[in-house]
């Protein structure tokens, strides 16, 4: 069974607002606490480079691959598989339109392979620790920004 964290929250701000934080890249710094940098063009097929802090102030550099892109809607990207099906994963971003003025953020992360248990034992609770602060970050955004 793979390593899982699928979370959502509601934003007070419009589905566009939210959208054009998520897609303001060059930003990421500014009130993402996980994902310090990012650069990508969101073309399917081309690279995600990011600079992610995971644990205390280790840095990582993951380069990473886009495999979809519905503008104002989603994204997601996925990791080159390693050899022999050893570790894959999957990350996706959602925007909801809700009633006037809200939205819903779905982050979903994936891991699997048959190397996934012992990343995720390793670096389960960092990850849950990074996307938790990306989305809380990402609401405080819009909604300062609405």
């Amino acid at each position: 069974m793979a390593f899982v964290i699928d979370d959502s929250v509601d934003i007070d701000a419009p589905a566009e607002v939210v959208w054009q934080v998520l897609t303001d890249f060059e930003r990421y710094g500014e009130w993402n606490s996980f994902c310090l940098e990012c650069s990508t063009t969101l073309e399917p097929g081309s690279p995600i480079a990011m600079r992610e802090r995971l644990m205390g102030r280790r840095e990582t550099r993951q380069r990473e691959v886009i495999r979809s892109h519905t503008p104002g809607v989603e994204f997601s990207h996925t990791m080159n598989p390693a050899p022999l099906g050893a570790l894959r994963s999957v990350r996706s971003h959602t925007v909801t339109p809700l009633d006037a003025g809200r939205c819903r953020y779905g982050s979903y992360f994936e891991l699997d392979g048959w190397l996934h248990p012992v990343v995720g034992g390793m670096l389960g609770s960092a990850f849950r620790r990074g996307f938790g602060s990306m989305t809380a970050g990402l609401a405080r955004r819009a909604e300062q920004l609405t």
